[in-house]
């Protein structure tokens, strides 16, 4: 055990499985108590609910001596979100920690995508984000302290078939940025972290990063490196360092975690510009055709 969050009080959505256990408890192994709160839906794409993960999670926390409680809420929900950040008020005292990890999928090229596919998988990873900063931050201004870490991918520079997916984390990036900006003055660190890792998910993805390569959509080295991912334990060191003390001053970043590496996004930038005289009016299309395969496009 060590010391690092001791007596922080934390909030991790999609704790039962995968990267968001993992990350419960390394949290907790620095001294954090513990809102566990996970859907525990049976498979990425949805299913019927279960207490299971949740609670095993929470059994697994406090055997390492520190304060856990399950929470069962959908993140999507508004008001269920705001009972995930008050069932840590009312447990523990108050919100000190908040990782938005939880998640679905749902594996569609966009011919094949129903808008079922696009709204459960934008509502939970970025509305979901949305709904429990929006209940956990003004806690966090009150008490002039706390730490946001979310989840994003590197999807969101290029979907590669996951095109819904990729809208939802690409929000979650601008929503990182824009939260940062606006509750840094009030102590509250804003940031995320892209994992890469193996798990349940990636099992489901085998077929759809295989087709992308044989289509020559992703190269064979990228799609090796897919297949041999290490497991999400390598993924939530980065995460409790960024909910620590130490992060005072680390705000509006976007890391990412795979394996052995971590490495950070620059933002984006404008790379390429030209320019017209306004005073000669707006650019024709006829100006464009000819100077944007030579300039911009080169």
């Amino acid at each position: 055990m060590g010391g690092l969050l001791k007596s922080k009080n934390s909030v991790v959505t999609g704790a039962g499985r995968g990267i968001g256990r993992e990350i419960a408890l390394a949290l907790a192994r620095e001294g954090a108590n513990i809102v566990a709160n996970d859907l525990g839906i049976p498979t990425i794409e949805g299913g019927k609910p279960s207490r299971d993960p949740a609670d095993e999670t929470v059994a697994d926390i406090k055997r390492l001596g520190v304060g856990a409680v399950a929470s069962y809420e959908n993140v999507a929900d508004f008001a269920g979100a705001g009972r995930i950040v008050q069932t840590c008020v009312d447990s523990f005292g108050r919100i000190d920690i908040l990782v938005n990890n939880a998640g679905v999928r749902r594996h569609r090229f966009l011919l094949d995508m129903t808008e079922e596919d696009w709204d459960i998988v934008i509502s939970t990873h970025l509305k979901g984000t949305f709904n429990l900063c929006r209940h956990a931050a003004p806690l966090m201004k009150e008490q002039g302290y706390g730490r946001i870490i979310n989840t994003t991918s590197r999807q969101w520079l290029r979907a590669e078939g996951l095109s819904n997916y990729a809208a939802a984390k690409g929000g979650i990036v601008s929503l990182t940025y824009g939260l940062a900006l606006e509750l840094g003055k009030y102590g509250i660190t804003c940031n995320a972290v892209a994992p890469l890792a193996h798990t349940r998910g990636t099992d489901s993805n085998q077929s759809r990063s295989k087709k992308l390569s044989q289509d020559g959509l992703i190269s064979q080295e990228h799609y090796q490196r897919l297949q041999n991912r290490q497991g999400p334990e390598f993924i939530p060191p980065i995460v409790v360092y960024l909910a620590s003390e130490y992060c005072a001053n680390v705000n509006g970043k976007i890391f990412h975690s795979d394996g052995g590496k971590i490495s950070v996004f620059s933002l984006p930038e404008e790379v390429r510009s030209i320019y017209k005289d306004t005073r000669e009016g707006p650019w024709t299309p006829d100006e464009l055709t000819k100077l944007m395969p030579e300039t911009l496009l080169e």
